[in-house]
């Protein structure tokens, strides 16, 4: 089970990303998969989730911002971020649980892609 993150990189306050995370050696519809960040000297926090028959749930943070997605052909998940903030700068990590509901924490996690660098800054 591989997760592959891509898509962060620098914007300006206001600005928008959409990460992408793509599977391979399994299914993503049939997983919950979410988004989690860590900002330096922070722990690790939820950001978004979406279950395996599409239910979505967001921290506040996230919401009415930030979207979360999955294109089943294309066995990838997304991330659009909208009106960034600095507070926004953080890692991102895509993540799958082995099971079809949807968790807001990291433990009931069990893949994790890579790191993706996300900072908003002018």
């Amino acid at each position: 089970v591989q997760l592959q993150a891509s898509g962060g990189g620098l914007v300006q306050p206001g600005g928008s990303l959409r990460l992408s995370c793509a599977a391979s050696e399994f299914t993503l519809d049939e997983y919950a998969i979410g988004w989690f960040r860590q900002a330096p000297g922070k722990e690790r926090e939820f950001v978004t989730a979406i279950s395996a028959n599409g239910g979505r749930y967001y921290a506040d943070s996230a919401k009415g911002r930030f979207t979360i997605s999955r294109d089943n052909a294309k066995n990838t998940m997304f991330l659009q971020m909208n009106s960034l903030k600095p507070e926004d700068t953080a890692v991102y990590y895509c993540a799958a649980r082995g099971s079809s509901y949807l968790g807001t924490h990291a433990s009931l996690y069990n893949y994790w892609g890579q790191e993706t660098l996300v900072t908003v800054s002018s």
